[in-house]
Order: C-alpha cells, then sequence, then structure tokens
C-alpha cells in the first residue's frame, strides 16, 4: 500500500551549490523564528537560501543573508526581506557549532528549508569545510564517470 505524502510537509528551498561547494561533515535541523507575513510567503514558495550561512553571534546562533519574499497582502506590516534570522538549536549543538566554527575552521552552510510534518518551519543546516578548485574538478570529473559508467552498463544489459 502506497503511503501518503502529508500535505503539511513540503520543500520550500534548497541550497544545491552547497554539495559542490563544500565537503559536509555532519548536518542537523534546526528551528527558525519568523513573522507571520513570513511564514505565509514561505506558503506561496518564495524563499532563498543559495547565498545564505549561519553564525554563531553572542551566544545564538542566526541565519544571515537568507531570502524570503515578500508578502503582497501584508503591505504595512511586511517584514524585511534579508534580515538575520534566529535560529533555535539547543544548547549543547550551538556549543559544538561554536566549535566547529572558531576553533576548526568550519562553516555553517544551510542545505534546505522545509515544511514538517506539523507545518513548522526547519531548516537543516551542515557543518561543511570548502572546497578548493582541483577538489571541485574532482567531483565533477567522478559524477561524469559515474554517469557515463550507468550509461555503459545500461548499454551492455540491453545488447
Amino acid at each position: 500500500m502506497a503511503t501518503k505524502s502529508d500535505p503539511n510537509s513540503k520543500l520550500i528551498a534548497e541550497n544545491r551549490r552547497a554539495r559542490f561547494d563544500y565537503h559536509i561533515e555532519s548536518d542537523l535541523e534546526a528551528g527558525i523564528v519568523l513573522q507571520g507575513s513570513e511564514v505565509k510567503s514561505l506558503r506561496q514558495g518564495g524563499a532563498n537560501i543559495g547565498d545564505s550561512y549561519a553564525s554563531v553571534e553572542k551566544g545564538e546562533l542566526w541565519l544571515i543573508n537568507g531570502y524570503i519574499a515578500p508578502y503582497v497582502q501584508a503591505k504595512t506590516w511586511g517584514h524585511e526581506e534579508r534580515r538575520h534570522r534566529k535560529l533555535l538549536v539547543s544548547k549543547r549543538e550551538l556549543s559544538r557549532l561554536w566549535n566547529a566554527t572558531a576553533r576548526e575552521g568550519m562553516t555553517i552552510v544551510p542545505i534546505k528549508m522545509y515544511f514538517n510534518e506539523r507545518g513548522m518551519v526547519k531548516i537543516k543546516l551542515g557543518i561543511a569545510k570548502g572546497k578548493k578548485l582541483a577538489d571541485k574538478r574532482e567531483t565533477s570529473a567522478k559524477r561524469d564517470w559515474d554517469r557515463e559508467k550507468s550509461r555503459l552498463l545500461k548499454q551492455s544489459l540491453r545488447d
């Protein structure tokens, strides 16, 4: 029997370049503090996290440069599109993130933003290390070879 997809859970935005530009060491899920007009805009799918990153500042975790489109119906009480948004994580995770960024030189990159089963907006963060140009070329060559290999296997099975 096929499982029904939950109408509340929905992908809002995805940072597809994150896996190309960074080695993702680990990931975690965080909540995000939003205003009402921001949630309405996210329900319509107006978000971009491609240029954003997360940072630990003054003992709190913040999403910086994340874009949420303005909600047209909220004319007077709208929101700022690229404001810093507070991310909600436990104290243990926050200290782990601070250690990773401050001591180990890692970066906190948002991977995707989505609505979970309860209809709450969540953001998946990756603790990452930046790739060098040679690493990017190696990843691209490996992906091309895997694609070619699967094509050859498929062709040999047909013959």
